[in-house]
């Protein structure tokens, strides 16, 4: 994101959406239904004090779920205790291993293959290059037939 308009990269803002997702999946990603909970905005980015922006929307979602809030339904004409719960994170992989704790840098960084990461140490450059991770879909799939849909 790039809230003050200048192209510079001396400046990082993290955005921290909710959805409701008790709703119809074409409603669930409309912009009414999402909440911008929480802007994360500094020089430079958050990276493992990450749980220090995230302390006060970890306990106001640990509230709803544990005891919940009484709140009025305008069309049932009825108040009623609301939950919520956190279902999922969606982000990329340098937050995620901020957000989990996971090594996402180095030799074996991909967290499913763990210590069989396939890798390729570039010599001149001192890079390091992952190997083997792209899957092909088996030639007698049905995919591989719908010449319509590309």
């Amino acid at each position: 994101m790039n809230p003050y308009g200048n192209l510079s990269n001396k400046h990082t803002s993290w955005s921290i959406l909710l959805m409701i997702y008790n709703l119809s999946p074409l409603l669930c990603m409309k912009r009414k239904y999402m909440m911008l909970s929480m802007m994360i905005s500094s020089p430079r980015q958050p990276e493992n004090e990450i749980d220090v922006y995230l302390k006060p929307l970890i306990d106001d979602l640990k509230l709803l779920w544990e005891e919940g809030i009484n709140v009025y339904d305008s069309y049932s004409q009825e108040s009623f205790c609301l939950r919520a719960m956190l279902f999922c994170t969606i982000n990329d992989f340098p937050a995620y291993g901020n957000l989990s704790g996971y090594n996402v840098k180095g030799h074996f960084a991909c967290p499913i293959c763990e210590e069989n990461t396939s890798y390729i140490q570039l010599k001149r450059i001192q890079k390091t290059v992952y190997t083997r991770h792209r899957k092909f879909l088996p030639r007698n799939h049905p995919y591989r037939r719908m010449k319509k849909s590309i």
